[in-house]
């Protein structure tokens, strides 16, 4: 019995043995089928069920251990690699992928591929590479990718991936060696179980929108070697945990928010450190000086943040150092000894870069800087406050790509050393303090692209070596003292050329036709210079020009026809000029012209009404006598036509004489009869008002009544010395006009009226209030009635925006430095004009922020012109002293004290007023604040407080302003010190111009020059891109 059990159980196991035998095979064929139809199925989704392509190897003529990038293991025939990367696959990846139960690697990087991850990932329990990087792919990480616990290395870097970083992923995934999932769109914060990733060595975050704090956890990472948080939201502080880390070699968190200090430890505890990159947040303190302790390190980059102190000296213990970067910081105390770190950094002979620029280093340039590596490709130094000369040592670094030393107190002559920087591609010097001739061996550097040499004070002509720069696209030489012609085969051969600003020299002769060579100008700025001659009419040729600014010159003849031909023109300003003829009609077809000036020059004939010319916002004529026609907004004389000219040119000259003698004779009796009425009414003489025979509208009282529904309270919006301004809206006018209603009770009134009428007649300018028309007439009453119209400013006077604590309309806004730059710019303009530029020259003599007007775009307009005064013109004069002569002549606190003394009036009057109402601005304190007195004015408040202690003067809120702009570019509570030196000059222009002897204030024109000065350096950082060189190695 026992026998037969025994041979039972033997036959059984020889029935499985043989079974299994047979079903081996079996099994492995099917293994074999399903990896074979799944890598169909993948080939399907990937070429969008085509055939051929990169996949041609694909099919059944190959065994699939052969198709191209499948890798099959040795004993048994299944897919253990698919390896298909830049192969420009576009497509999904199927679900099928999750058949390849024995795959171990999984590289599709640099292909097309869009779509999700696929669930079905989670299945590859042998998983151990996985690399996605450079696709397409989106949405989120599948939570199945955490079964995956085998894998070494995941790339996901480079895609539209969205979501949370999955939180459990450093609790399954605990085999990581490698992590990317760099620049894609991951949100949330980082998982603190990332701190169990003990093998954990690269660790890529890098460019998403991950917030919160840094993981203390993270500093468990014992192997990790490169850090990569660069370009998130991160903020809070740099845990302290991290100076554990010894292994690393590479630490790089720019762009973020993190704050806080470096802790001395830094300098010891990542002894192996090459990159460290922390630029771009809002760190503070001081650089500890143990940081020069870390020989190995390559990188240093701690720019746009807030340290400050001195740069440790030591720096030259860097020997591998090539890159340098502590720009946009506070660094140096405003002491020579700030730059005494540059003469260590000649040790470091691997140096390629060195960005110093926008801090608040003084003292004067060392001539160790010309000993600084021969491998140096990039110098930027500018927008600091150093002083001395350029050393003619400079020429040694011979690699040299990009300098920028501009903004600071550099003096002297450019040395010609300069000359064998042949590689230099970019050349900035401007805004310095640099004299002498433009070096004629800049012409040597044959690769300048970028020539800056504005806001110096050059002399001399242009060198006509720089012809040999063809490779120039951006050359600004204006604000300096240049002259001369300008040859034209000097800029014949810019034919790359996209900017050209020559503006404000003084140059001459004709300009340059060879320009229109350069067929990629997009801008020519050639204004307030001494240019003669014709407008070239080539300047048509150069199809992608967008401005052309040729005014202030002393061109004659007619607008070119060409400049029609210019479909790209956005801005065209040939005021102030000697051109004549007619306005091309053509001009009204430039579909993206927004600013035409054509003003102050000899045009005649009719002004189109279409394009450019349909808002009076966007053009201007004024200044042209003999224009005729255009909208109604600009009140001009219809045009003739033919059969009207013909008539009037057929009237004999007999006729003519007689009709002049008739019209004269009748005029001058109305107006004899008018006198001895007015000397019987009121027992003294009327002022004579000739007036220039502008044509005004008529206005009744009756439609004024109207306009201002009565002259109701509720529409008054302004009041001065001799009356209330309403605000009202007349039939004639499509936009809400100023009713100045004068108070003939007050003493002067009359007389001020009749100043007032003459000044807005004779005057034309973007920046005076525009004169509608003045109502002389009687009341409901028979009272007289005296109204002057004028062109409505909608965001209200200067006062109002400063002192606005009663003003609903502006009590939420406040003026920004910018704002107020453009509006002292605005009025120096218009003081500019009023006194050198109109026929006869005017003085304001109240100019005050309440005479400051704000239009729709904040450009500012100088109005109430009832104590101007005419200069050279006698009767005038005599009429308009006996009309104010009882009273003082301004506003006390803005009033010139020479006025106060009995002076006589001058321009430097307004120019004194001028000052104030700058100090004003800064400081939001009137001149007749309560805190002054004899011993203390606005002007010597402010004279003191420069240029150290200008914080503490500055308007809170213009304070908040900056700082909270400055939080952009090198953190809380700091203070950017590129707009804090703008401020210094701006309020030295206002002390300038208020200082008590006449003859001491600074004139109008210099104002408007340094005024332009200071808001080209306050905007110059727009340019200046030096940090393109650490982005690309930020990767």
């Amino acid at each position: 019995m026992e026998k037969s059990r025994i041979k039972f159980l033997l036959c059984i196991v020889a029935v499985i043995t043989l079974a299994s035998m047979s079903f081996k095979p079996a099994m492995a064929a099917m293994g074999n089928e399903t990896d074979r139809l799944a890598l169909l199925a993948l080939k399907d989704e990937l070429l969008g069920g085509s055939h051929g392509g990169p996949l041609l190897s694909w099919n059944a003529s190959l065994h699939f251990c052969e198709w191209q990038g499948v890798g099959c293991g040795q004993q048994q025939q299944r897919v253990i690699s698919l390896s298909l990367p830049g192969l420009k696959l576009g497509g999904i990846i199927s679900p099928s992928i999750g058949n390849l139960s024995f795959l171990r690697e999984a590289n599709l990087f640099n292909n097309s591929l869009k779509g999700n991850i696929p669930r079905e990932f989670g299945h590859l329990r042998q998983l151990r590479s996985l690399n996605l990087s450079r696709n397409n792919l989106q949405g989120n990480i599948p939570v199945e990718l955490n079964n995956c616990s085998n894998l070494q290395f995941l790339n996901l870097s480079d895609n539209s991936f969205t979501g949370k970083i999955p939180f459990q992923l450093g609790d399954t995934m605990k085999n990581l060696i490698k992590l990317s999932l760099a620049r894609n769109d991951f949100i949330g914060t980082i998982p603190s179980s990332l701190g169990n990733l003990s093998s954990l060595d690269y660790l890529q975050l890098g460019n998403n929108h991950l917030e919160g704090n840094i993981p203390i956890s993270l500093g468990r990472l014992s192997n990790l070697k490169i850090l990569v948080l660069s370009r998130n939201n991160l903020s809070g502080i740099i845990p302290p945990s991290f100076y554990n880390l010894s292994a690393m070699k590479e630490i790089r968190m720019s762009t973020n928010k993190l704050h806080g200090g470096l802790e001395p430890e830094l300098g010891f505890a990542f002894p192996e450190l090459e990159i460290l990159h922390l630029g771009g947040n809002h760190l503070s303190g001081r650089i500890p000086v143990a940081v020069t302790n870390i020989s190995s390190l390559k990188q240093f980059d701690i720019h746009s943040n807030g340290f400050s102190g001195l740069v440790p000296g030591g720096m030259g213990k860097f020997q591998n150092l090539e890159l340098f970067s502590i720009n946009y910081n506070e660094l140096g105390n405003g002491e020579e000894g700030d730059l005494d770190f540059l003469s260590s950094l000649t040790n470091c002979s691997r140096l390629k870069l060195l960005a110093i620029h926008m801090n608040k280093l003084s003292g004067v340039l060392p001539d160790s800087m010309a000993n600084l590596s021969t491998q140096l490709e990039t110098l930027y130094i500018g927008g600091n406050q150093i002083s001395g000369n350029i050393p003619e040592g400079i020429g040694n670094l011979v690699k040299l790509a990009q300098i920028h030393v501009g903004e600071n107190l550099l003096t002297g002559e450019v040395p010609t050393s300069i000359g064998k920087l042949r590689n230099v591609g970019r050349f900035d010097l401007s805004l310095n303090r640099l004299s002498g001739e433009i070096p004629s061996c800049i012409g040597n550097l044959s690769l300048l692209s970028h020539l800056y040499l504005n806001g110096n004070s050059f002399e001399g002509r242009i060198p006509l070596t720089l012809e040999k720069c063809k490779s120039m696209q951006i050359m600004d030489l204006s604000t300096n003292k240049l002259s001369g012609g300008i040859p034209d085969q000097l800029v014949a051969g810019f034919e790359r050329l996209v900017t050209l600003n020559l503006s404000h020299n003084s140059f001459n002769g004709s300009f340059p036709s060879g320009v229109s060579n350069s067929k990629n100008l997009v801008e020519l700025y050639a204004d307030n210079n001494n240019f003669s001659g014709e407008i070239p009419e080539r300047f048509g040729e150069i199809s992608e020009l967008r401005i052309l600014h040729m005014q202030g010159n002393y061109f004659r003849g007619s607008i070119p026809q060409s400049l029609a031909s210019l479909r790209g023109l956005e801005s065209l300003d040939l005021s102030s000029n000697n051109l004549s003829g007619t306005i091309p009609l053509e001009l009204r077809n430039l579909p993206f012209l927004v600013s035409l000036n054509l003003s102050f020059n000899l045009l005649e004939g009719e002004v189109p009404e279409e394009g450019v010319f349909k808002n009076i916002s966007q053009f201007s004529i004024a200044g042209n006598k003999d224009l005729c026609g255009g909208i109604p907004e600009i009140e001009l004389p219809k045009c003739l036509n033919q059969a009207e000219k013909g008539k009037r040119n057929g009237l004999s000259t007999k006729s003519i004489i007689v009709i002049v003698v008739s019209l004269s004779l009748a005029l001058a009796s109305v107006a004899f009869i008018s006198i001895l009425c007015w000397r019987k009414r009121f027992g003294k003489k009327m002022i004579p008002l000739t007036l220039e025979p502008v044509n005004l509208m008529q206005v009744s009282y009756r439609e004024l009544v109207q306009a201002t529904n009565g002259f109701a309270t509720s529409n008054i919006i302004g009041e001065g010395s001799f009356g209330s301004v309403y605000k009202g809206f007349l039939d004639q006018q499509e936009n809400p006009v100023a009713i100045k209603v004068l108070n003939l009770q007050n003493l002067g009134a009359v007389k001020s009226f009749a100043v007032e009428c003459k000044a807005l007649r004779n005057v034309r300018h973007r920046n005076l209030v525009k004169l509608i028309t003045c109502c002389s007439s009687i009341d409901y009453q028979g009272n007289d009635f005296k109204a002057i119209v004028l062109e409505f400013m909608a965001n209200g006077s200067l006062e109002s925006w400063l002192h606005h604590e009663h003003d609903q309309d502006h009590s939420s806004h406040h003026l920004n430095f910018a704002q107020m730059l453009d509006i002292a710019i605005d009025v120096a303009n218009a003081l500019d004009y009023l006194h050198h530029r109109c026929q006869t020259p005017i003085v304001h003599r109240d100019l005050k922020p309440t005479n400051v007007l704000l239009g729709d775009d904040m450009v500012a307009h100088v109005g109430d012109f009832g104590m101007a005064k005419f200069l050279f013109d006698v009767a005038s004069n005599l009429d308009n002293e006996q009309a104010i002569s009882s009273i003082i002549k301004g506003t006390i606190g803005y009033l010139a004290p020479e006025y106060g003394m009995g002076g006589s009036t001058s321009p430097e009057g307004d120019i004194y007023s001028y000052g104030i109402l700058v100090l004003e601005m800064i400081t939001r304190k009137r001149p007749t604040d309560d805190m002054f007195d004899d011993e203390m004015s606005l002007h010597s408040y402010c004279k003191m407080s420069l240029p150290e202690k200008l914080e503490e003067i500055l308007d809170f809120r213009l304070l908040e302003q900056i700082k909270e702009k400055s939080q952009k570019i090198i953190g809380d509570q700091n203070i950017d010190c590129n707009m804090l030196d703008c401020l210094v000059s701006f309020t030295n222009v206002g002390v300038a111009c208020s200082v008590e002897v006449p003859v001491e204030r600074m004139k109008i024109e210099d104002v408007v020059n340094e005024l332009h000065a200071i808001k080209e350096r306050l905007h110059a950082r727009n340019r200046i891109d030096p940090q393109q060189e650490i982005k690309e190695l930020e990767v």
